[in-house]
Order: structure tokens, then sequence, then C-alpha cells
């Protein structure tokens, strides 16, 4: 498997706090079948900042390290960017901004709490660019949580959106889980990533979540969706299937 979403680069954000603990977050994939992770720490989300050219030293680093250790879990560079006005000049200055393993996918985050009115218009700029946007956790966001309908319009527009392993796997609870299962079944999402931050509080739990979708959406779900894991790190195009909206009557009785 193909993990596109993690934070195990050691000491740059929250995810690993050591390199004993970038370690076992490999070790602990390995274990899964997991044999290539994509390394997007935080960036411009209001507390960590971290440059295109410090994640790509920081994963020449890991992957030696790794070497040295006999881990076998390839590491290529991306970024979890939150989303801010500027976005577009630093993709043009080339500088700042990382998209993931150099393709032409670029991970973006949401606030929490709710989804700004620029959204649409940024993320359509960039894929004028030539930019493919993958939104990250959208189930995590409160207001796509009370309105599906703002994902739903996104993905309709052309965006892709990763969902969250563990989200699936019921460790945010249990209405993100049910929410999680929803945008699976109506094809509002095209990729499950760990977002691992380390083996405890925020482990990797891909192939349990994969397991889970393969039980509840059958086979060729779960191919699919591993499927396009591997087409974006390869820099191909995936090939998203139609959207259907989440009717509010069926939708965790919130609204």
């Amino acid at each position: 498997m193909i993990d596109i979403h993690s934070h195990i680069l050691p000491n740059i954000d929250d995810g690993a706090h050591s390199i004993d603990e970038a370690i076992n977050m490999a070790k602990q994939a390995e274990e899964q079948g997991i044999y290539t992770m994509v390394a997007t720490p935080h960036h411009r989300n209001g507390t960590y900042n971290n440059s295109k050219l410090e994640i790509e030293n920081h994963v020449v680093s890991l992957k030696s390290i790794f070497n040295e250790k006999g881990l076998n879990l390839n590491i290529v560079p991306g970024q979890e960017i939150r989303i801010y006005g500027e976005l577009m000049q630093d993709i043009e200055e080339q500088q700042q901004l990382l998209t993931l393993n150099h393709t032409n996918y670029i991970l973006v985050e949401l606030p929490s709490d709710h989804v700004p009115a620029y959204t649409s218009r940024l993320l359509y700029d960039l894929q004028l660019a030539g930019i493919q946007p993958v939104i990250a956790h959208p189930e995590r966001n409160s207001e796509i949580v009370q309105r599906p309908d703002k994902l739903y319009n996104l993905i309709k527009q052309g965006m892709l959106a990763q969902l969250t392993a563990s989200s699936l796997t019921g460790r945010f609870g249990k209405n993100i889980k049910k929410f999680s299962e929803q945008l699976v079944d109506h094809q509002l999402v095209h990729f499950i990533a760990s977002d691992t931050h380390n083996t405890t509080t925020r482990p990797n739990d891909l192939r349990e979540a994969f397991n889970l979708v393969e039980q509840k959406f059958g086979t060729q779900t779960a191919y699919y969706l591993q499927e396009n894991a591997e087409t974006l790190v390869y820099g191909e195009a995936v090939l998203p299937e139609p959207p259907y909206q989440i009717k509010k009557r069926k939708f965790l009785g919130l609204i």
C-alpha cells in the first residue's frame, strides 16, 4: 500500500518527536504492508512552517537512517498546506510549496471549523495552473460535517479528497466514523491515508480502514481507493467516480 499523508519526519511539526519514534512509525507502516509513505508536514497552519527545501533535506536524512536500520519503507516528500490567500503566488515562485512526490498533486488543508469563502476560487486557480488539489480529511471539518454539499460542490468542480483511516476505524468518534462511511458511499473521497503522527494516540490505521471498506463497500471500492494512491504517487491521472449528494434525511440526524 501507499500512504499519501503522514507526519513521520521527526521534530518539525506535531508528528514524530524523535528519530526513534519515526523508526517505530516506519515499522508500524511496514507491518501493514505499506511500502511508500509521503511525508507531509504541516505548512502555514498558524503553528508550523516547513518550506520545500527543508522538507526535502529532512526526507533525505530520514531515508538514510532507515537504510542503516534495514527498513524498506520508501519516504517521499510532500506538504500538508493550510490554504491561505497568497498560495497561488507561492506556487508561481516555486520556492516554498511542495507537491506530493514532485507530481502535480498538492495536499491542502482547510481550517477545522469552516470552509473559507475563497476556497473554491483558490482551488480552481490551482487547477488552471496545472496543479490538482487534494483536500485533506474533509470529514473532520465541522462546516462540511454540517453541510456536506460544501464538499460535494468542490468535488463536482474537479477537486479530489483524502479520508483519514482513523476516521473510518472510529478513533475520532462514532459520528465521524458514520460520516466517513457516507463519504465513501457517495464517492466524495478518492484516497484513504493514515495521517499518522505517532504509534500511540495517532497511529497508522490504514490496513484496518481498508479492511472495513472491503467489508462494507466491497473489494472493488477498496481496490479503487488503494490504486488511486499509487496513481497519484507516480504522477498519473486519477480518474474520479461521479459524486453523489448526501441527502439531509440520511445524515446522522444532525440536520
